[in-house]
């Protein structure tokens, strides 16, 4: 049976503004669940702390283990003292990072950018397109160390509250540091509902992926295959691959804790035929309804923007119908939104 050739607007619905969460919860694992039988469409409203009503023994949860940078830049430009704003989206090599700067068309290559008290400097030696540049930073001692002093966290547009805890924006797993947003599918897990997940059972596999803002970048084409993906570094080891296998040979199931760990699995498992194996590299994977899973069984993942990539990414495996179904019964029952949001678990 072939499938519809969907449009951008076939992943489109109306979304009260008021349900988009503006501050995390203060427990991270009391935000709702909805569950979702992928096959069936049926749903259940709950907790995430009933997510181990879901697990069985054998099964893996993986989780992205990436941190987010305090990426967002707020400095001068020294010789006619405009402000300007950079957000840092990926380090290129060295100290060079692909970055945005607002006002963009104010910065072209040579231009200084001045930080703090000029603890920090940079200067523009690439222009992108979309107000991307590519600077290459100034500093002394340890670059990490001066962006925490001066950085502030990322948060998307449709947040307008200041985040009083920065380690709300960060899961409680994250280490490896280099993300321009939160994996947020993974901020309702606390330590003390991972040790329950461990002690039924169910193993516990980090990856990382790297999140870009390209992730949530519009779609601005209404035919999906001219849509082009930016790419994201991802890494598995062969130790999480080896466990991974293992789960899938004794029947178990892997269960991807967000797109980002979706994103990483399926490019892994595309690349080997189902099976995993220590890999790193980009991935620019874009995973639309048609597309052949390889590797993940269930996930968790919170609710997602109108028209985006990550809808589709969901749609691909439940089916466009069951998902926006979901969502309108989500919008009925008044469930929080997109990345401080509540989350669902979808399984087969």
């Amino acid at each position: 049976m072939s499938l519809p050739e969907y449009t951008l607007d076939d992943f489109d619905y109306d979304l009260p503004q008021e349900l988009i969460a503006q501050t995390p919860l203060k427990q991270r694992d009391s935000s709702r669940l909805l569950t979702l039988n992928a096959d069936t469409g049926a749903m259940e409203d709950r907790h995430f702390y009933d997510i181990l009503d879901y697990l069985n023994p054998g099964d893996a949860i993986v989780m992205n283990n990436s941190r987010v940078l305090p990426a967002r830049l707020h400095g001068i430009r020294p010789d006619t003292g405009g402000n300007v704003e950079v957000l840092m989206l990926r380090q290129d090599h060295g100290d060079v990072w692909e970055t945005l700067v607002k006002p963009a068309r104010k910065y072209p290559v040579g231009a200084q950018i001045s930080f703090g008290n000029g603890e920090l400097t940079a200067t523009v030696v690439e222009e992108l397109e979309h107000g991307g540049r590519m600077v290459e930073f100034h500093y002394d001692g340890i670059f990490l160390e001066v962006l925490e002093s001066l950085g502030e966290m990322p948060l998307p547009p449709y947040i307008k509250e200041k985040l009083d805890d920065q380690e709300r924006y960060q899961t409680v797993y994250s280490k490896v540091n280099g993300s321009a947003a939160a994996p947020t599918a993974g901020l309702h897990w606390t330590p003390e509902l991972l040790a329950k997940v461990e002690a039924k059972g169910v193993k516990l596999v980090e990856l990382t992926l790297h999140v870009g803002l390209g992730t949530f970048r519009p779609v601005e084409t209404n035919n999906l295959n001219e849509h082009k993906m930016h790419s994201e570094f991802y890494q598995l080891s062969q130790a999480a691959a080896d466990t991974l296998n293992e789960v899938h040979a004794n029947g178990g199931r892997i269960i991807a804790t967000g797109t980002t760990s979706i994103r990483t699995l399926e490019t892994i498992g595309s690349k080997f035929n189902g099976v995993l194996q220590a890999d790193s590299g980009w991935t620019d994977i874009f995973i639309k309804p048609g597309y052949q899973w390889a590797v993940v069984d269930a996930f968790i993942t919170n609710f997602h923007l109108p028209k985006s990539t990550l809808v589709m990414l969901v749609a691909a495996f439940t089916g466009r119908e069951n998902i926006l179904n979901a969502y309108q019964h989500a919008i009925e029952e008044r469930y929080r939104f997109f990345s401080f949001g509540d989350a669902m678990f979808i399984y087969r």
